[in-house]
């Protein structure tokens, strides 16, 4: 929202190390740390070296920030630390947990707020247009103002200046004698300017002429001929701090020689003459260099060892009996070290390392010896080897030295130096030699000399395709050696060493030299910034942001790679980088430019205040051209200036251009040679004085109105932008302003090619505009006039007179000389198109339109946009009401939305496509790429497309017109526009059904993190009505019973919720509502989240469908029903005790009237109300049922209900054993609890056979029987149920057991059963031969085949959470940790000991083969890690710790929240918006899995309503 706080969100992630990740924020952005997946859960810390306010930035100062956890302590996913970003620079920040401080880590860029005027308004960057002046062409002080004019009267609003220093010898501009000296050239005879003019200068500047000024900033060299670098050499890198630069050096001295030789014409005989003009002399250079040059100085001496010396250490060693001291031995080679001091022969042996390879037969006089010969023979080889990379390094010198002179000598582009002489030597030198010059043998005993020796000093150059973060000349480097530098011999490259202690006065000098510049000017240009040690500049610009905080940073970097760039921006803080339109080789590639260095895509979708933080690209300062480039006319043709200026004007960033660039001087103005002033201002001036300019000069005239639209853009917001290559030489560029619609676009003819000497096709395609042209910008073309040639002036810098720019600013298409014609030619419901037709858009040429929408279109975006406010304040600009809107419309929508209910919220958010098929329809589906998930909106949400329909299915009456009559706006705005409305009306929709979905649950949802909402949400997922009802009709004299009109017979109907088992394979029809799926799910996904009285109807209507004391698993509305489940009716009791203690008043539900379906266990069904009894009832018939015993057969047996099972499965059994109290039942043949995977294969002969019976006591089904009981022997105590037990007959007598008695019963015996001690002898141990893990608890007791009890399975825990009663502390956490260690997955429980030897944890269900244990899909149960489960074990582990302690608590809660980021992240990234049934090992996505299961949703809820 455009008045809200702007927050932006970085996801940390374990080990998520982003240094070379640009992250670019606004002063007064809150920037937001969540926790990702990997590190929910974990204790983790995050530190800044941001400062606390009041405090000054201190780089090595890190403060740990404070978390913030706005919705409690249930998960991590909402818990944030933040930063309110206040002051610009860059910022690290870091990460870490446990024993490790840093897991990750990166920076933050904030950038600068630039103010300019008496008012101090603020220049936002991108608003920025820049001129560049060499500082010495200025002239002095006084006359500043009148040459400065020039950038003020074209229409830039900042300056940089290059260094205003005293300059060294060459005159270079970046050559810099003295760094805190004002230039004496500025200076006027007899008079002496400071800084303190120079900054009144520039303040004057600012406030007059509302115009910024930086300047350069040179760290990395100081002029050769600097005084203060003689009295302080340990500031340079010398041959004494750097010995390791000494054969760099001898090589240099040598070819300075040979120069001398050369400029004597001492080598003509040899074919080398001083003036060098082919490639036969190329060939003489190499020839003296390899047969004079390098046998003379032999530089591999600096890398060899003395042999004699060497052998004579090492025999007598060897004669002394010195033993090799293994501690200190490093590898198995022979250790050479090099000698610090780099003499000839003086590198050393480890002589350890040399007694350790090198033994002697004996100790005899010749045994020695012998061994002497082998050192000496393997000394003498690794001094060939020495020799060899001396020879390897000395012809890369020579390609480098042929190379430079053929550039400096040879190339057309080069400076054509001609002969070699003193002045113009053969090379650059490479140090300075500040003594007279002897022979070459005399000078080399200098570097003997310290005194001599440490002034002679390595220059500064660059290294092609070097890195960037390496200081090439630091030990290590052999770039000097291996003359790979391109050397400035004019300066002397500075050596900090790594800390302001490591050379004093150097740091304090360039620190002064900071101050001034920060004190003075706004901003600062760090020259050579991917050389400058890193460190450095960024100490120096801490010194300078204390000075300036909101110091402007502008660097340009030669890396080569956009990663590295990063590096230097993130570090140090970059505010732009600077980038050139001159890089480009053709128009399309210089429109490309524009569109990559700013802006979002025309028509972009509106950002919300809150998001993810994203990497971005560092800010571009876009020039035309720099000052230390190459001429464009020289490249391309005068003609091109314009184009390609307004080009770079229409880009979303900060632009600007050179000095000399607008006036059309056809050469460089070099940093080094050009010694004349720039012209001055003069309004009067005539083309043919030179010394002056005006609006009539070059295209000075065409780049004011340029710089004009350029700020005007960025001031008002057109912040889309497109670029359109219309054909190889025309590029359009539309900036667009998403609030008002308004559109700026420049038609620009570039001419690369000079139109003289080129061909340019006269058929200029016509240009098709979308919207009405208010009017013509400005329209410009380079045109000749005759002012006489161009002559290079003497005194000025002077440009081509006979050039100039026709230009008309702000008329109507009908004064234009460029336009032939402008015609509409769609004026549709939704197109107003104009086709312009061009006659004189001539190479050079610009035009630029201003558009707007067409009137009708524009009064119904206006509109669109007040009814969009009620979603985000944004849509305020651009807005007006809409007198004639729908009546609906005049509602707020989340008025309207709080009349439906969570069931309409249903249809309005979710439903599959199978559940939109039973009503008829269908979801909506891609063309070419996917159907959707649901029809809903979160389908359209995920996607985030979709096509504008008219076939709007309205959820409610209500709803529907509502949506109708905002898309009829759509219908009538351009096509460009359309998604981007599309998507806010979307949207608004979705976050306020959303908004009003979550007030309608509990508090527990309303208060709770995002992740609860998540997971809430799938309450509205899985529980809706359809077409048909799923449930059995309920009481008629129940209260509060939702009814509809059928739609048939159009009588009143119920339509309660049901609530599906998973979609999309169960989620309509009759495989929609199951028994045990929808009362394992009800607790978390109706109770939880508040909808009580939908879970009291579907407690009711299953318990209408009890027979044989059971309640189906599969429902089929209780007509098709199977009773083939034991565990569905212990769920189903265990809802109803939920539904007590949670709702309020609950126990109510005991006594309300349930309508049985079937009066006997053999009736047919009969409709509601023929027989009511209250729910206190049913419970007790399924209680006494069970201990009577259950015994039956499944009505219509055979394969008309089960296709797969055998007979004898059929046979339903389900009993209490009168000695422990344990439920038990089943067979072989039959699967009667959750994992009921019967065998389909006939192949793998496993068809019929249940792959997990759990016949006898499974132990979940023990548990809820023990909370059942229990919960009841309770409720009669409080007078709340009326049964104090079950009554039976057995064997003609009739026993009564109490429900205290059974529950005792259950408790006393239940560890004594289950628990698999670690006392082998345990005495309650029938099978202690099939024991193979001990400490935990079996999964069932009694089953037919004994080895099942024994295998460990995830159902435990259950009995853990429903009835913890019976377990020891201590033992159940143990038993926990053992199933932790074994079971737990990334989403899921393994369902089977990946131990046991028929484990599987791959599903597939459509393999069939011969495999036994997982043909179609046998081993369901056997392995695959079902999500479900997760939610008890958690439960479990939470119980267990609170008893444990708590620093075990602690450590379990970090478990658990490690646990459930998992399933966050799932939950986010799902097209679901769900969690799946089940996944394959280790957390793989299973194809045969329900892609969102109800119970696998509702555990997960019941874990963060436990925390």
């Amino acid at each position: 929202m455009l008045h809200n706080k702007q927050v932006r969100v970085l996801i940390l992630n374990d080990m998520e190390k982003l240094e070379r990740a640009l992250f670019r924020l606004d002063q007064g952005f809150e920037l937001q740390f969540r926790l990702g997946a990997t590190l929910q859960g974990k204790n983790v810390t995050v530190y800044t070296n941001y400062p606390v306010q009041g405090e000054i930035f201190d780089r090595h100062k890190f403060q740990a920030l404070t978390w913030v956890n706005p919705t409690g302590k249930e998960d991590d996913s909402d818990k944030f630390c933040a930063l309110d970003l206040q002051i610009a620079g860059s910022y690290q920040y870091y990460f870490g947990y446990g024993n490790e401080e840093k897991n990750g880590g990166g920076y933050i860029v904030v950038n600068p707020v630039l103010r300019v005027g008496v008012d101090n308004h603020i220049l936002p960057l991108d608003c920025i247009a820049i001129q560049t002046y060499l500082a010495k062409c200025l002239g002095p002080l006084d006359e500043w103002l009148d040459r400065l004019r020039v950038a003020k009267e074209s229409g830039y609003n900042m300056i940089h200046f290059t260094p205003l220093q005293t300059l060294g010898l060459s005159r270079s501009c970046y050559s810099l004698a003295d760094q805190l000296e004002l230039n004496p050239d500025f200076s006027p005879s007899r008079k002496k300017y400071t800084w303190t003019e120079v900054g009144n200068l520039v303040e004057k500047l600012k406030k007059e002429w509302e115009m910024l000024c930086i300047t350069d900033v040179v760290y990395n060299h100081t002029a050769a001929n600097s005084k203060w670098i003689r009295e302080h050499p340990e500031c340079g890198y010398n041959l004494v701090n750097s010995p390791h630069l000494k054969p760099a050096w001898v090589l240099d001295r040598a070819i300075w020689h040979l120069t001398c030789d050369l400029a004597e014409d001492k080598y003509v005989d040899r074919g080398l003459p001083a003036l060098i003009q082919s490639d036969r002399h190329l060939n003489a250079i190499r020839s003296v260099l390899w047969q004079d040059v390098f046998p003379r100085i032999k530089l591999w001496e600096f890398f060899q060892v003395d042999v004699e010396k060497a052998v004579a250490q090492f025999r007598t060693l060897l004669q002394s009996g010195s033993k090799v001291d293994k501690s200190k031995l490093k590898g198995k080679q022979l250790r050479i070290i090099q000698d610090p001091n780099y003499r000839r022969y003086g590198n050393t042996v480890d002589m350890n390392s040399a007694l350790a390879l090198f033994i002697p037969h004996g100790n005899s006089p010749s045994a020695v010896e012998e061994c002497c010969n082998w050192f000496r023979n393997r000394l003498q080889e690794i001094n060939e080897e020495r020799y060899k990379d001396m020879q390897y390094h000395q012809e890369q010198a020579a390609n480098c030295i042929v190379g430079n002179v053929v550039y400096e000598r040879l190339a057309d582009h080069g400076p054509k130096l001609g002969p070699v002489t003193k002045k113009h030597p053969l090379v650059t030198r490479y140090f300075t030699f500040p003594f007279n010059e002897t022979t070459l043998e005399q000078e080399l005993q200098l570097m003997h000399q310290p005194d001599k020796a440490c002034h002679f000093l390595a220059h500064n150059g660059w290294v092609m395709a070097d890195d960037p973060l390496r200081n090439f000349a630091e030990p290590g480097s052999n770039v000097y050696l291996r003359r790979e530098l391109i050397c400035w011999g004019d300066s002397v490259k500075l050596r900090y060493g790594n800390k302001p202690e490591d050379c004093p006065y150097l740091w304090a000098h360039m620190k002064k030299y900071t101050e001034i510049t920060a004190k003075h000017f706004s901003g600062m240009r760090l020259d050579n910034c991917h050389s400058t040690p890193l460190h450095v500049a960024e100490y120096m610009l801490d010194t300078a942001r204390t000075l300036r905080p909101d110091l402007y940073v502008v660097a340009e970097l030669f890396t080569g790679s956009e990663d590295l760039d990063n590096i230097f921006v993130t570090r140090l803080g970059i505010s732009s980088l600077i980038r050139e339109a001159m890089s480009a080789g053709d128009s399309h590639e210089e429109g490309r430019l524009v569109y990559r260095f700013g802006g979002e895509p025309v028509g972009a979708f509106v950002q919300p205040s809150l998001r993810p933080l994203v990497p971005g690209i560092a800010h571009a300062m876009f020039l035309d051209v720099t000052h230390d480039n190459e001429c464009p006319i020289q490249l391309r043709s005068a003609y091109d200036s314009l184009p390609s200026s307004a080009i770079v004007s229409m880009a979303c960033c900060a632009t600007g251009s050179t000095r000399g660039y607008d006036e059309f001087v056809p050469h460089q103005i070099s940093v080094v040679t050009e010694e004349r002033l720039y012209s001055k201002w003069n309004p009067q001036a005539t083309p043919a004085v030179a010394g002056e300019v005006n609006l009539q000069s070059g295209i000075i005239a065409g780049k004011l109105a340029l710089n004009r639209l350029h700020q005007e853009l960025a001031a008002k917001g057109f912040i889309q932008v497109y670029v359109d290559q219309v054909d190889e030489d025309i590029v359009a560029v539309t900036r667009h302003c998403p609030s008002t619609h308004q559109s700026v676009v420049a038609v620009c003819r570039t001419a690369f090619r000079n139109p003289k000497t080129s061909h340019y096709s006269d058929d200029v395609p016509p240009m098709f505009i979308p919207g009405k042209i208010e009017e013509i910008v400005l329209e410009a073309r380079t045109v000749e006039r005759p002012a006489g040639r161009y002559k290079k002036n003497e005194k000025s810098i002077n440009g081509l007179p006979e050039y100039t720019v026709e230009i008309k600013e702000h008329i109507q298409l009908n004064e234009s000389k460029i336009v032939k014609q402008a015609k509409v030619t769609s004026k549709g419901r939704s197109e107003f198109v104009q086709e312009i037709a061009f006659e004189h858009l001539t190479p050079g040429s610009v035009i630029v339109f201003r558009v707007s929408l067409d009137p009708k279109a524009q009064e119904i975006v206006a509109a669109l946009r007040n009814l969009l406010i009620q979603f985000s304040r944004h849509y305020e600009s651009g807005s007006a009401a809409d007198d004639e809107a729908a009546a609906i419309l005049r509602m707020p929508l989340t008025s309207i939305m709080s009349k439906l209910t969570l069931a309409d919220m249903n249809v309005l958010l979710f439903r599959c496509d199978a559940e939109e098929q039973e009503d008829g329809g269908g979801c909506y589906s891609i063309p070419s790429w996917m159907a959707l998930k649901y029809g809903g909106l979160q389908g359209t949400k995920w996607t985030g497309v979709i096509s504008v329909t008219e076939d709007v299915r309205p959820v409610s009456q209500i709803v529907g017109k509502w949506f109708q009559a905002m898309f009829s706006y759509l219908k009538h705005i351009p096509r460009y526009l359309i998604p981007c409305y599309f998507d806010a009306i979307l949207v608004g929709v979705y976050t306020t059904a959303l908004d009003v979905t979550f007030k309608k649950m509990s508090s527990f949802v309303q208060n709770g993190s995002t992740f609860v909402k998540l997971l809430a949400l799938g309450s509205v997922q899985m529980c809706g009505v359809g077409r048909f009802p799923a449930l059995p009709p309920l009481s008629p004299a129940l209260k509060d019973v939702p009814y509809r009109p059928n739609n048939v017979t159009k009588e009143k109907e119920q339509c309660c919720v049901s609530l599906a088992a998973g979609l999309p394979h169960f989620s309509s029809g009759i495989f929609r509502c199951w028994g045990r799926d929808t009362f394992i799910a009800l607790r978390g996904l109706m109770l939880v989240v508040g909808r009580h009285l939908e879970a009291r109807n579907i407690i009711l209507a299953f318990a209408g469908t009890l027979r044989h004391g059971l309640i189906p698993n599969l429902l089929g509305q209780g007509i098709c029903a199977r009773f083939n489940c034991r565990d569905a009716v212990w769920w189903w009791l265990q809802c109803i005790q939920d539904y007590c203690t949670i709702v309020p008043s609950g126990t109510d539900i005991l006594t309300c009237p349930v309508s049985r379906m079937y009066p006997t266990d053999d009736s047919s069904p009969q409709p509601a109300g023929v027989m009511d009894q209250p729910l206190h009832d049913f419970i007790q018939e399924a209680m006494q049922r069970h201990m009577q015993g259950i015994e039956f057969r499944e009505r219509n047996a055979g394969p008309q209900i089960d296709q797969n099972m055998r007979d004898e499965g059929f046979n339903i059994q389900a009993k209490v054993n009168p000695d422990t109290g344990f439920v038990y039942g089943g067979n072989r043949f039959n699967c009667g609890t959750w994992m009921d995977k019967m065998g389909e294969s006939d192949r793998a002969r496993n068809k019929g056979m249940p792959a997990t019976p759990r016949d006898g006591s499974a132990v979940e089904i023990v548990g809820l029987s023990k909370s059942a009981v229990r919960w009841l022997a309770e409720l009669h105590k409080q007078g709340l149920y009326p049964y104090a037990g079950v009554t039976i007959h057995r064997d003609g007598t009739q026993l009564s057991v109490t429900y205290e008695d059974w529950d005792r019963k259950i408790q006393d015996n239940f560890e004594k059963m289950f628990y698999v001690s670690h006392d082998p002898m345990d005495p309650n141990e029938k099978h202690a031969d099939l024991v193979h893990k001990r400490g935990i608890y079996k999964d069932s007791f009694g089953a037919s085949s004994p080895w099942c009890d024994y295998q460990l399975r995830p159902n435990f825990p259950i009995t853990m959470v429903v009835a913890p009663e019976l377990f020891t502390v201590e033992k159940a956490w143990e038993a926990l940790e053992i199933v932790e260690k074994k079971l737990l997955g990334p989403l899921g429980m393994k369902t089977l000991d990946p131990d046991d030897m028929v484990y599987c944890g791959d599903y597939d269900n459509a393999l069939d083969n011969d495999n036994y244990n997982v043909a179609r899909g046998f081993n369901y149960h056997q392995g695959p890690e079902w999500l479900w489960p997760v939610g008890y074990f958690l439960r479990a582990k939470l119980y267990f710790a609170r008893k444990m302690g708590k620093d075990t608590y602690d450590k379990t809660v970090y478990l658990v929240k490690n646990v459930l980021s998992r399933h966050y992240v799932h939950l986010e990234r799902s097209p679901w918006k769900g969690l799946p049934e089940l996944t394959n090992a280790n957390g793989q996505h299973c194809p045969f899995s329900c892609e969102s299961q109800a119970w696998s949703i509702a555990s997960l809820l019941e874990v963060l309503h436990d925390l």
